[in-house]
């Protein structure tokens, strides 16, 4: 019923999670699924290879997640096409919920109401994600959220896009308002950094993608953060004065720290944060213990 193209640099602690959650749901043959390991140098394809229900494996010898997926887009064979990260947790279920509106030709693109589980953050991170999660641009945009979801319309358009490091924002922004949806019955759960400085490397990540989407003239004017809303949000609720100034202390150090990137025209390098993947190592542990 869809094709799931999933990337996966190193992702040998959440890829057994992401392909179980897949096959929960469904039956066996409902999804293709394709893991393009790229540029591993850990367990990441075996264990996508152990995967029951079988999954397609692909390796290159690339660390690129841009070309990770083409190569994923070309051995996919059906769709709807999911684009989806190795970390990101989305049942075989939600992903039938997603497909649906595009099957029905109601809309270009989908994406699922996202769940950021703060345990175990520290509190500048927890504080961050309070603010960021009520932004209107992260409620209504499908960046963010680890998932995509497209037509094979919606998939020409995504292929005509120049290859960016902020490729969720850019596929995202492919799509109007009205040409892209939210599904709220479909969750992804997102798990985010657990440390300030991971947090801050996720950052730099995002700020100097966002600055090459710019250059691109591929952002739209609505995925920007204004003042003006951070304002609204203390307005509206006086108990996030602390956690917006810790998001605006957060973004001007992510700023400052993502110029070195940028002058140098460098789109290419993944700063990436591993507590994120913590978790996910000690519930893989549990599990085999249990």
């Amino acid at each position: 019923m869809a094709s799931v193209v999933i990337p996966a640099h190193n992702e040998s602690a959440s890829i057994a999670r992401t392909l179980a959650a897949l096959a929960t749901g469904v039956e066996p043959g409902d999804l293709e699924v394709v893991v393009v390991a790229n540029g591993c140098s850990d367990r990441t394809a075996q264990i996508a290879r152990s995967a029951n229900p079988p999954v397609r494996v692909r390796k290159i010898g690339q660390p690129s997640k841009s070309e990770a997926v083409r190569v994923g887009n070309a051995t996919a064979s059906v769709f709807p096409r999911v684009h989806l990260d190795a970390d990101i947790e989305l049942t075989g279920a939600d992903v039938l919920r997603l497909v649906q509106p595009l099957i029905a030709g109601e809309v270009l693109a989908t994406a699922p109401r996202r769940e950021v589980p703060r345990e175990g953050c520290s509190w500048p991170v927890r504080w961050f994600y309070d603010v960021w999660e009520r932004l209107p641009q992260v409620e209504s945009g499908l960046f963010g959220r680890g998932v995509v979801v497209v037509g094979e319309e919606g998939q020409r358009r995504l292929d005509a896009l120049p290859r960016m490091l902020g490729d969720d924002l850019a596929m995202s922004d492919a799509f109007g308002e009205t040409e892209r949806r939210v599904v709220a019955e479909a969750v992804a759960v997102v798990h985010p950094p657990r440390t300030l400085r991971d947090l801050l490397r996720r950052r730099i990540r995002i700020v100097t993608g966002n600055h090459q989407a710019d250059a691109a003239d591929v952002r739209r004017a609505s995925s920007r953060t204004s003042p003006r809303v951070l304002l609204a949000l203390v307005a509206e609720q006086p108990r996030l004065a602390g956690p917006v100034a810790v998001f605006v202390a957060v973004h001007l150090t992510a700023r400052i720290a993502a110029r070195r990137a940028i002058r140098a025209g460098d789109f290419t390098t993944w700063q990436r944060d591993e507590s994120s993947r913590m978790k996910t190592l000690r519930g893989v542990a549990s599990g085999a213990r249990s």
